[in-house]
């Protein structure tokens, strides 16, 4: 049994350890952005096809002292990198967290390529080239006090990028964020669920993907982990196979979209048509003070903007009021879910929220705000 790390946004580790569970993760442990588990090759494989939350899984390798550079590079070089790497493969370090003697990112990459490079030279007489943009084995290293853990990164480019989203709004909401949401607000299939400023789609493409039972990594063309030596390609062929025969045909109930913006709408037209969805979802150009409820009671999603500048947020305060008003005269019976980046807009609302979660949308700390209309 291995040692893996899922990294996740900041919040959303508690949310990400109970999908890691499902997917039958063992040792499950929520970390500071991240959880620690343990499993095989298989789930390993699995939870990069299957998990909807973490930005990439890890392959932990060691643990080394760090207390300067010199330490780090002896480290480095106690693993037997022949196992993980051959000099004809490209290689990239990523390294994160610092200390007071390695304080410098860029710096501590460079320490653990010449270490591991260095060791490749002296057994074998050649060394790996570097590649940072698609390098075959991904190094990534975490420096925490005195301590440095080091592992193979299996995913390569981030799992928040699906491979359905070729367009993007000008204010997207990350993937793996959106499934998060969706979880924290206990939508399940067996509800409509409506997103009146869906911008490019990402809430209704993630409620959709769970909805069929689509596992996202189908849409990714690869995974680091197949440029590994000891890479099972029947074993993974097994799983992407046996993911795509339990697919689902069609949604349970149904999941709606509308916005204002005809040109943010064409956006999310084209993300459906990649995820093969188009037929699933309906969109429809409605400006908020027009939209009635499209189905029976259900779960309402949104992430209205939250106003970069004064003027803006000055200009949105009647634009909140507005929502708050059409959520309580037209929705009764509905539960409604609200992003919050900026509690001052959020106060021109006029509800009062049952539940407030804390995440963060990049840098911005939020708020998901549940509202109980009746």
């Amino acid at each position: 049994m291995s040692e893996y790390f899922a990294t996740v946004a900041r919040g959303l580790e508690a949310v990400a350890a109970r999908e890691l569970q499902a997917l039958g993760a063992r040792n499950v442990m929520p970390e500071f952005t991240g959880v620690a588990f343990a499993g095989d090759r298989a789930l390993l494989y699995r939870v990069n096809l299957w998990a909807r939350i973490p930005f990439r899984i890890l392959l932990i390798l060691g643990h080394c002292r760090c207390r300067n550079a010199e330490e780090l590079y002896t480290g480095v070089q106690t693993i037997d990198w022949s196992a993980y790497l051959r000099p004809e493969q490209t290689l990239a370090v990523r390294a994160t967290g610092k200390n007071a003697q390695l304080n410098h990112t860029h710096y501590t990459a460079l320490q653990i390529k010449n270490a591991i490079v260095d060791q490749q030279r002296q057994t074998m007489g050649r060394r790996s080239s570097v590649d940072t943009q698609q390098p075959d084995v991904s190094i990534n290293v975490h420096v925490r006090g005195d301590r440095a853990t080091i592992s193979l990164d299996s995913t390569g480019e981030s799992l928040h990028r699906r491979g359905y989203r070729p367009a993007v709004g000008t204010a997207p909401l990350k993937e793996t964020l959106a499934a998060a949401l969706l979880d924290l607000a206990e939508w399940t299939p067996d509800l409509p669920l409506f997103d009146p400023m869906c911008g490019s789609g990402t809430f209704l493409l993630e409620a959709a993907l769970k909805a069929l039972n689509i596992a996202p990594g189908v849409f990714r063309d690869r995974f680091a982990f197949e440029q590994w030596s000891d890479f099972d390609p029947d074993l993974w062929n097994h799983l992407r196979n046996q993911a795509v025969d339990e697919q689902r045909s069609h949604l349970l109930h149904p999941i709606i979209g509308s916005d204002r913006d005809a040109t943010v709408l064409e956006e999310a037209r084209t993300n459906l048509f990649y995820g093969d969805l188009v037929h699933q979802i309906p969109l429809s150009q409605q400006d908020l003070a027009t939209v009635e409820p499209p189905s029976a009671p259900g779960i309402l999603v949104c992430n209205p903007p939250y106003g970069d500048r004064l003027g803006d947020v000055e200009a949105l305060q009647e634009f909140y009021k507005l929502m708050g008003d059409v959520f309580k005269q037209r929705f009764k019976g509905w539960v409604a879910f609200v992003l919050s980046g900026n509690p001052t807009l959020t106060k021109h609302i006029g509800l009062r929220p049952s539940k407030r979660m804390i995440v963060h949308n990049g840098s911005i700390e939020c708020r998901w705000l549940r509202y109980e209309l009746f």
